[in-house]
Formats: C-alpha cells, structure tokens, sequence
C-alpha cells in the first residue's frame, strides 16, 4: 500500500511507526524527502506538523492541571482577560479551556474578513498576543458547548499556556512535553533545512512542489493557503493549532506516553479522562470529540477500521495519527503530501491496515 502510493505518484514519501502496549511493531520510512534532489526519506526527516501540534498543546494544559496551576472548567479570561468575544448579540458568554480543548467555544478557522488574521499556515510577523486580540474582537459563530466547529481555538489554548507558565508557548511545550519526552526535534522554530522534508501538495499527474505562499484546493471545496518558510520566521506566532515541527520518532513517544497511561507527562487518571468523549453529543455520525482528538462513539456507523474510543486527528501538510486504548494500538503517519498523505484514500487503507 505503500510502495503503491508512492510508486504511483500520489505521495512522494513517507515515515509511518505503530506501536502495541508500548513496543514499536513497526517503522518504515518510504520515498523521497526531496524529490527534486533524489534525497531519501529517513526515520529522522523532520516534518512541519500543522495540527499535530495540537495534542502537545492540549497535553501541556493538562499536565499544568496536574500541577494545580488551572483547571479546564476555568475561564479563558482568567488568564487572557481580554478574550471575551461576543455573540451577534452582542451577550459575551464565559468561554472555558474545555471549551477550547473540544472546539466547541464558538470559534473557527475562517476568519477571511479580517486578513490581518493567520490561521497558523501563513506567513506573519504578527505575535500571539497580537493574533489573539485580534479573534477576541471577531464574532461567535454559536453559543459555547452548544455545537462543534474545527477552530484556531488551540492557538487561544496556546495563549494561556503561555500566560500561566510566564513564557514563551514553544518553553511551556518544552517544559511539560517535549522535555520530559525526549522529543528534541519537536519545535516551534527551525533555523536550517537540514533533515526538513520539502512540502508538496496534490497535483492533476503527480505532487508539485509548493511555492511561498502556495494556495492548493483541498478535499472540502475550498482554498488552503500555505507559507513552507513560516517554520523559518521567529517572529511568526507560535502557532499553538499548527506551528511546530517534529519527526514520527518523536511524536510516538508522545502517543506511546498517552497510550501507556501518561508516564511521564500526565497523571494516570487525567490521560483516561483526556482520551474519552469531551462533548456529548455527535459532531460527526458516529464519532465527537476529546481533549486529543476525534473520539470514535461508534465504528461501523463512523466507518472507521477500530474499536470505539480510539481517537485519531491529522494535520494539514498530510499526516494522521491514532490512539486505540482498547488494543493499546498507537500510530503516527508523517507524509510530505498534502492532502493525499492526510485527508484521501492513502490514510483510510493505513489505518485499516494497522488497526484491523
């Protein structure tokens, strides 16, 4: 299934690592990391891993709750008393770090009309601070915890995170995440190529290499915009929904962390609760929400390859991820393709082939 997407030109290359109770029980890098210069992918490329950020944000709030240092019933406004953003109505409802963890705070990625936002993929010399000011004047697109909408609201998480360490995002990260992992690749800013795997999008014979900016449509009708040199720019915003870089190594210590009971980042009982359903309603047939990921309620009605309560998400530039606590199953699939690597059929045949 590999070779096939790469020797048929939809994916240029590929690393892809599952582990069971622990134990890595596969791992195979595939294709080039540089088409145009024959370069080799490597177990060690390093990958721009757009939401894949988002779970070592959401893990970083989490370990501070262990701390005592907040709790996610709390207001966003406690620690960023300017984020109060109002309904059409004009009401300000309380905004909660559950809220943000689930994508239910009302929020979204769309925020066209103001294009001093970036959602986390484009250029900008704009800080965090900035950028969150900026979302705390948009409208609500619907009362928080009353539905679900894919949102910049990680990069709001990201804020606060930051806010309660009195650092930097990318520090708070490294404090309670990538430090204790190991994961010395996973970062906020890059200050060389070397190891980067050079993007690509979907194109109409084989994947083109993306230009700066590079606009491609993607499988939801619509434009995504991508900035490949933002993983360059320290000024650019720590990105808290999608701006690190990391290797498939070092994102399975994180899932291999959270699979075996969250040793030692997170509490044993706060990984449990953190893996289970967020919402309580479907956002999705078949499938809502944790403090991770997508929450699988029901398989065969989500036509999913699992057990119910895996999670799984993925990230923009065309990888996917998934935790099956049931089977203690965990995968990462990092892919210089968008969106074939990500969002089509190359993922769904992976997962049916690691979690069948």
């Amino acid at each position: 299934m590999i070779d096939a997407a790469v020797t048929g030109k939809k994916l240029v290359g590929t690393v892809v690592m599952a582990a069971i109770d622990g134990e890595i029980v596969y791992s195979r890098a595939a294709g080039l990391a540089d088409r145009e210069e024959s370069e080799p992918m490597r177990e060690d490329t390093i990958f721009r891993a757009a939401s894949l950020t988002k779970p070592l944000v959401a893990a970083t709030i989490l370990a501070m709750t262990d701390r005592g240092l907040l709790k996610v019933t709390d207001p966003v406004s406690d620690y960023l008393p300017y984020f109060t953003p109002a309904l059409p109505d004009g009401t300000r409802p309380v905004i909660t770090l559950k809220h943000l963890l689930t994508h239910t705070a009302g929020l979204t990625y769309d925020y066209s009309k103001d294009p001093r936002i970036s959602p986390g993929l484009t250029d900008t010399t704009t800080s965090l601070d900035g950028v969150l000011r900026l979302i705390a004047e948009q409208p609500l697109n619907y009362a928080p915890g009353t539905s679900w909408l894919y949102s910049m609201a990680i990069d709001v998480l990201g804020g606060v995170a930051a806010a309660v360490h009195g650092t930097d995002l990318a520090t708070a990260v490294a404090h309670y995440v990538a430090g204790p992992l190991g994961m010395k690749d996973t970062v906020f800013h890059l200050d060389s190529d070397e190891r980067l795997a050079v993007p690509y999008a979907d194109g109409e014979t084989e994947p083109v290499r993306m230009t700066d900016p590079h606009s491609a449509k993607n499988p939801w009708n619509a434009v995504t915009t991508f900035s490949p040199k933002r993983i360059f720019n320290a000024q650019a915003f720590q990105s808290g929904g999608g701006g690190m870089a990391t290797t498939a190594p070092d994102y399975m210590r994180f899932l291999m962390a959270v699979t075996q009971g969250g040793v030692p980042i997170l509490e044993a009982e706060t990984t449990q609760v953190a893996l289970q359903d967020q919402m309580g309603y479907e956002r999705d047939p078949g499938q809502a929400f944790s403090f991770f990921g997508s929450y699988t309620i029901d398989p065969a009605r989500a036509n999913l390859p699992w057990t119910a309560g895996t999670n799984n998400w993925g990230g923009i530039y065309g990888h996917v991820w998934s935790i099956e606590p049931s089977r203690k199953i965990c995968s990462v699939s990092l892919t210089n393709t968008a969106f074939y690597g990500g969002e089509l059929e190359y993922p769904l045949r992976l997962r049916q082939a690691i979690h069948a």
